[in-house]
């Protein structure tokens, strides 16, 4: 059985029991099961792995077909030792719409298919046995719905995958008490030495608050508080001597060199209540700053090294089939003198993250965009991205937010009014969540508001391409050339808005690719190792000649189906030497010295 790992390693409680693992499940192509309440009722002719999608080949059923309509069921029993407890159902993310019954009656809705959500059930179970019955719909050529690189056609091609349906993410029970911790938000001040905190009970009551910090198994510091509100707001001096004499040495703070964390519980007790809730969670003392025409980490100059990360599976397809393959991926990426990577059109696992925290890997959180701009999807696009700032918030590792990329789902940003003031509300929102991080407002070329300036040039050339070359030399070499340059002949800056000294970030560029067959295609392509390695370190010298770029991402970390342009394989075998990638990207120092 797959994925029995905690699902939220930085929100975790003992009381709870994983869902995966063989459920009933049935297609429902002609659209059904509502008036026949299969909810109620159903013969389920196959079963399928949870939490992989039906058409990853894990799931046990591997058909890559239009099948917009499912239906899963399974059952299960509470524990007699959980009874006195409220039960919730908790989902990491349902493809796209989806509806859950417990027991034969609707519990839960939930539209978003990248995001988490949570339902309390205990009013829907009986005694003994319990069914619970997911129905989920996934609009396949739907282009107006959040979908990253779901193709909207059968067959993928060119930059697009094969689709994600239903479940696809862990799905768990969870027993809490009467009033429980509902949110936690905790945003560090390295510059103060504290860490200020926001938590969400689930309603309003007196009690009490206990909190404790560990550093490395040792007690930092330990606090109580009353409670008698929903929204509890404090801050903790994590560094009580800390002053402008007494700074927060580097061993204190997080960084991908040094990936420092503190354990953190929370015991939150009731007044006239018997049962108490806990959560435990971590934290880094780090800080993010775009300033000057640089990135800073830790207020010194930091060059960030990203590798693009597309987070597909061969088995699994947006689902690793371990929690060691998501550990792995970023292990392979560092060993190859990266620091960090964009996660590509995909919310990431909470487990992906979790393993950037400890490992210390520096992460762009992206959001899943669509293709054509609907009026209808703009609400719902907004509040699943905020979701998934508000879920992800508290990871040191996201050292930036971008809710757009390359003008996906707003294709006539550049003059378009509504599309740029829907740029302008995502990037607003998001720094109001979130002042503490960088936001951009949309990846690539044709920005409004943002706080790097990020732009794709897969302009090189091949070896031969004398004249590609130059150009591509000539276009980092100074600001100017770089916000003049036409990126797939879009203007660096939508119309109307105009760069303002942001750092600049080549954020897509390589894209090579290595011709195993005829099927494989990149933005250029080599025919041997040596060429690549030729071709790689060319474009990293021209990078490092740069007089004004604050960082790099490369395309990409591994192949993804017929695009065969990844540093490994998809099955994470290198294709090229991982000691000269990484003497390369070492050409650049991350840190001024």
């Amino acid at each position: 059985m797959y994925r029995q790992e905690y699902p939220r390693p930085n929100f975790v409680r003992d009381a709870w029991i994983n869902l995966n693992g063989k459920w009933d499940f049935s297609f429902d192509d002609e659209n059904i099961g509502h008036v026949q309440e299969w909810y109620q009722s159903h013969d389920y002719q196959r079963k399928i792995e949870v939490p992989f999608c039906f058409q990853s080949k894990l799931s046990g059923i591997h058909e890559l077909g239009f099948h917009d309509h499912v239906w899963y069921r399974r059952h299960f029993v509470v524990p007699p030792k959980y009874k006195e407890l409220r039960t919730l159902i908790n989902f990491g993310a349902v493809d796209y719409q989806s509806e859950i019954y417990v027991n034969g009656r609707l519990a839960a809705t939930h539209v978003g298919g990248h995001t988490s959500f949570s339902q309390d059930i205990t009013d829907y179970l009986v005694e003994g046995e319990n069914e619970l019955v997911v129905y989920a719909h996934d609009p396949s050529t739907n282009k107006c719905i959040a979908r990253g690189k779901q193709y909207w056609q059968e067959v993928p091609e060119s930059i697009w995958y094969h689709r994600t349906t239903g479940i696809w993410q862990t799905v768990w029970l969870e027993f809490v008490p009467k009033i429980s911790i509902e949110a936690l938000r905790m945003i560090p001040d390295i510059d103060a030495g504290k860490i200020d905190i926001e938590l969400e009970l689930s309603d309003k009551r007196n009690g009490l608050l206990e909190i404790e910090v560990q550093n490395e198994g040792e007690e930092v510091l330990r606090k109580s508080l009353e409670v008698n509100d929903k929204f509890i707001s404090f801050s903790l001096n994590i560094i009580p001597e800390k002053s402008s004499s007494s700074p927060l040495t580097a061993a204190l703070l997080w960084s991908p060199e040094n990936p420092h964390l503190y354990e953190i519980s929370f015991k939150l007790q009731i007044e006239d209540e018997s049962q108490f809730d806990s959560v435990f969670s971590y934290f880094g003392m780090r800080k993010i700053e775009a300033k000057d025409g640089l990135l800073y980490l830790n207020n010194r100059p930091y060059f960030q090294k990203l590798i693009l990360d597309q987070g597909y599976y061969p088995e699994g397809l947006l689902t690793a089939k371990t929690d060691s393959d998501l550990k792995l991926d970023i292990e392979l990426a560092k060993s190859m003198g990266f620091n960090g990577c964009r996660k590509h059109q995909v919310v990431s696992d909470p487990r992906f993250l979790y393993h950037a925290d400890k490992i210390g890997y520096l992460v762009w959180g992206e959001m899943a965009n669509a293709f054509d701009f609907c009026y209808d999807y703009k609400n719902q696009f907004i509040d699943e991205w905020l979701k998934a700032v508000k879920r992800d918030i508290n990871h040191p590792s996201v050292v930036a937010w971008v809710p757009l990329n390359e003008s996906w789902g707003v294709p006539d940003i550049y003059q378009d009014k509504i599309q740029q003031d829907f740029s302008v509300e995502l990037y607003e929102l998001t720094k109001k969540i979130d002042p503490s991080r960088p936001v951009i407002s949309n990846d690539g070329w044709e920005m409004t508001v943002t706080d790097i300036c990020c732009i794709h040039n897969y302009r090189h050339g091949d070896e031969n391409e004398i004249e590609l070359q130059t150009k591509f030399r000539q276009t980092l070499a100074s600001r100017d050339n770089i916000l003049s340059y036409y990126p797939a002949g879009r203007s660096i800056y939508a119309k109307g808005f105009n760069y303002h000294g942001e750092p600049i970030v080549l954020s897509e560029f390589g894209g090579i690719a290595f011709r195993h067959d005829a099927n494989g295609w990149g933005y250029t392509a080599v025919k041997s190792e040596t060429e690549f390695l030729s071709t790689y370190g060319r474009l990293l010298e021209d990078i490092k000649a740069s007089a004004c770029l604050a960082g790099f991402c490369y395309t990409q970390l591994t192949d993804v189906f017929q695009e065969t342009n990844g540093l490994l394989t998809f099955d994470r075998k290198p294709k090229a030497d991982v000691e000269k990638i990484r003497s390369f990207n070492d050409l650049i120092k991350t840190t001024a010295t």
